[in-house]
């Protein structure tokens, strides 16, 4: 049997699904919502707190707490040829993209293997941050190797597109294997570059990026996208 806190939570949900409570729509208070339940009132609390955690409803201090508008829902290919950037471009989005990092990373044998590095060899990470219509929608991780890309410590700062990056260095048809989706939950420095709660689920999508005629690995790319903005096409034709 649910306890009352799961009640309260999936009574509110319920009333989204149906329209009932729509996007901007003020909630009942905590008082009117723990005398509906014959609950105490802190219960309703953690009940609205886990609902404002999961990304559907927001506070306004000193006028309670109201329904979330719900966020775009952009249908993503999880799998093809062309890059993000490509992607996003033809279905008519604003893409903006910032370099958050590049570093060297230390050994790691996994990552190692699969970039064909010694342990000797120097990998580096390259990170990307995505807003689409200035809403941060998703990370991009890209893990390369040195060996194969000799001035990447310097380029990596600058760089905002692996592809075209990788165009320049005289590779132009890309495609990917071993394409592996999971779902985690956003650390603090996540949750702060995507504007989102700590219980909104990110979507972690790795795969490798090889040169489609060598079969060369490229990079390991590790993607987080925010579950509430994108809908998913694992279909193999895109």
């Amino acid at each position: 049997m649910y306890n009352k806190e799961t009640q309260i939570i999936d009574e509110i949900m319920q009333l989204m699904v149906n329209k009932a409570l729509t996007s901007g729509q003020k909630l009942p208070s905590e008082n009117a919502l723990a005398k509906k339940h014959n609950v105490p009132r802190m219960t309703v609390r953690n009940a609205l707190t886990t609902l404002e955690e999961r990304g559907y409803i927001y506070s306004v201090q000193g006028k309670g707490r109201f329904v979330k508008e719900k966020s775009m829902q952009i249908e993503l290919h999880l799998t093809g040829k062309k890059s993000f950037t490509d992607k996003m471009e033809q279905l008519g989005y604003d893409l903006t993209t910032k370099n958050i990092c590049c570093e060297k990373i230390n050994y790691d044998e996994k990552m190692y293997r699969r970039l064909q590095a010694d342990k000797d060899d120097s990998v580096y990470k390259i990170g990307r941050l995505r807003w689409i219509d200035d809403e941060p929608m998703a990370i991009h991780y890209s893990f390369v190797h040195a060996a194969r890309f000799p001035s990447i410590a310097g380029d990596g700062p600058n760089i905002t597109s692996m592809f075209a990056y990788y165009r320049k260095q005289g590779y132009h048809d890309f495609t990917s294997q071993k394409n592996v989706l999971s779902v985690t939950f956003p650390t603090e420095y996540e949750q702060k570059l995507l504007s989102c709660k700590r219980m909104v689920p990110l979507i972690l999508v790795e795969s490798d990026c090889l040169d489609a005629d060598s079969k060369q690995v490229l990079e390991h790319t590790k993607i987080l996208y925010r579950s509430d903005t994108f809908k998913y096409d694992i279909s193999m034709d895109a």
